[in-house]
C-alpha cells in the first residue's frame, strides 16, 4: 500500500507515476475524502472540548449555590447534543477512514524510474542473453508430445481425475520433477544462503491483502468452500512473506543480508481471463509447484538485493545449461505491487520462442506497509518498514518443460544436464516400457 503521507504531499505527481503502469489514480476522489476525514477529525476535536467545557460548567453552577441535580439538568441538553453530534463525527471518520483505506488497497505500487515505458510484454527490455539454442538436425517436439510419447505424461487422465488444465506425471518423468524441486532447494540453502521453510498451502484473508493478491485478484484465487475463509495459495511468496506480518525485527535478526527464505510449495491459480492460452501442455496449469526465493532487508538494499536474488534464479538456469534471456518488464507488463520486475525467459524449443520462467521483484515498502513489517532502526531505536523481495527459483513445471524439449533427441529420448544426474540417478529418460 502507498505511504498515504507521500500522496497528500503530491496526488497529481503519483497520479502520473501510475500511469506508467497504465492505472488511474483517482485525484479527486482522494482529495475528497481525505478532506472529508481531517474535517470530520477536527469536528470530533471541537466537541471533545465543547463536552469537556460542559462538563466544568457543573462544577461552576454548584459553585454558584444550585444543587447537583439542579446543576445537572442546566447542562444535560447540551451535553446530550454534544454526545450525539460527537458520535456521528466519529462514526463519519471511520466510514471516510475506511473508504481511504479501500481506495489505497486498490492502488497498485508506484512503477520505479527506470522502469521503461510499455504497454504489455512486447515493451519489455531485453537486459541480457545467455546461452545459445542447440541447434537440431531434426524437427523439435513440444513437451506434450515427447511426454505422451514417453507414456509418462497423461492429460487425459488428469481431465478424468479432475478437470482440463491439469496433468500427471508418471515414471522417469515425475521423478524428473522431485529431482528438480530438490536441485533447487539444496543449491539456493547451501550457496545462496537462504534458509528453507515449510508453510501452510492455505491461507486467510489477511495473508493475501498483506502481499497485494486481494482485493485485486480475487477472481484468480481458489477460495475454500465454508466458513474457514482459507484460500489456496497462489504462490509461495504469500505465506513465506506474512511469516513477517505484525513484527518487528531487531537489528542483529536481519543481520548483514536481511533474511532470506525459500519454499517448495504447489500453487493453485484459477487462470482467470487466459482462456484460450497455453490450454494444452503444462505451462499454464490451475496447479503447479515453485521454489519461491523471499527477502526481507533494509530500504538501502533492496535495489542491490534484487540484482543479488535474481542472479540466483539465473544460477538455476545456467547449471541446468538452459538458454535464457532477462529482461526488464515494462509497466504495462508490471505486476500490481512490484516497482521494479525481471523476468527470466528460458528458450523452449518446442515453441521456437523464450517464455518466462521466473519474475523477480522488489516491492520496496509496498508489501510490508499493508504487513506491518519493520525493523528496528538501531541508529534512531524506532521501527521501520522493510523493503520485500521476491522470485520463483524456479517454477518446477516450466523448468520441467525446458528441460524435456532442450535435451529432446531425434529417437524420443531425453538427455539431462550433468547437474540433474546426482538427483535424478540417470542422464537419460527414455520410454516407459
Amino acid at each position: 500500500m502507498l505511504d498515504i503521507k507521500q500522496v497528500r504531499q503530491d496526488p497529481h505527481q503519483i497520479a502520473d507515476a501510475l500511469k506508467k503502469k497504465r492505472f488511474e489514480f483517482p485525484v479527486d476522489e482522494f482529495l475528497r475524502l481525505d478532506s472529508e476525514r481531517k474535517a470530520a477529525d477536527i469536528r470530533s476535536q471541537e466537541l471533545l472540548a465543547e463536552r469537556k467545557k460542559a462538563s466544568k460548567a457543573v462544577g461552576a453552577l454548584i459553585a454558584q449555590g444550585k444543587t447537583v441535580d439542579e446543576a445537572k439538568a442546566e447542562v444535560n441538553d447540551s451535553l446530550a447534543r454534544i454526545s450525539s453530534e460527537l458520535d456521528a463525527a466519529v462514526e463519519r471518520a471511520k466510514v471516510v477512514q475506511t473508504l481511504l483505506d479501500e481506495l489505497l488497497m486498490g492502488t497498485p505500487n508506484v512503477p520505479d524510474a527506470a522502469v521503461p515505458a510499455g504497454l504489455d510484454e512486447a515493451d519489455n527490455e531485453e537486459v541480457l542473453v545467455w546461452g545459445t539454442p542447440r541447434t537440431m538436425s531434426f524437427d523439435a517436439k513440444d513437451h506434450a508430445d515427447l511426454g505422451e510419447a514417453l507414456g509418462q505424461l497423461d492429460f487425459e487422465m488428469a481431465g478424468k481425475i479432475t478437470g482440463s488444465r491439469f496433468s500427471v506425471l508418471q515414471g522417469p518423468l515425475a521423478r524428473l520433477q522431485r529431482a528438480l524441486a530438490q536441485f533447487m532447494l539444496d543449491l539456493h540453502t547451501t550457496e545462496h544462503g537462504y534458509t528453507e521453510v515449510y508453510v501452510p498451502f492455505m491461507v486467510n484473508s489477511e495473508s493475501l491483502y498483506g502481499t497485494g493478491q486481494l482485493p485485486k485478484f480475487a477472481e484468480d484465487a481458489f477460495k475454500i468452500e465454508g466458513d474457514s475463509g482459507y484460500y489456496l495459495i497462489p504462490t509461495a511468496e504469500v505465506p513465506v512473506t506474512n511469516m513477517l506480518r505484525d513484527r518487528i525485527l531487531e537489528s542483529d535478526e536481519l543481520g548483514e543480508e536481511g533474511v532470506k527464505f525459500t519454499a517448495h510449495t504447489p500453487c493453485f491459480r484459477s487462470e482467470a481471463g487466459s482462456y484460450g492460452r497455453d490450454t494444452r501442455g503444462l505451462i499454464r496449469q490451475h496447479q503447479f509447484e515453485k521454489v519461491e526465493l523471499v527477502q526481507a532487508v533494509r530500504p538501502d538494499q533492496s535495489d542491490a538485493a534484487l540484482e543479488t536474488l535474481t542472479s540466483h534464479a539465473e544460477a538455476v538456469l545456467q547449471l541446468l545449461e538452459l538458454p535464457y534471456r532477462k529482461v526488464r518488464l515494462c509497466g504495462g507488463d508490471l505486476g500490481f505491487s512490484a516497482a521494479m520486475t525481471y523476468d527470466l525467459e528460458v528458450w523452449l524449443p518446442g515453441q521456437s520462442a523464450f517464455r518466462e520462467i521466473s519474475s523477480c521483484s522488489n516491492f520496496r515498502d509496498y508489501q510490508s506497509r499493508r504487513m506491518q513489517a519493520r525493523w528496528r532502526n538501531p541508529e534512531t531505536g524506532k521501527p521501520e518498514l522493510l523493503h520485500t523481495l521476491n522470485g520463483s527459483g524456479l517454477a518446477v513445471g516450466r523448468t520441467l518443460v525446458a528441460v524435456v524439449e532442450n535435451g529432446q533427441q531425434a529417437d524420443g529420448t531425453i538427455t539431462l544436464p550433468a547437474a540433474l544426474v546426482p538427483y535424478f540417478g540417470s542422464d537419460t529418460i527414455a520410454a516407459t516400457k
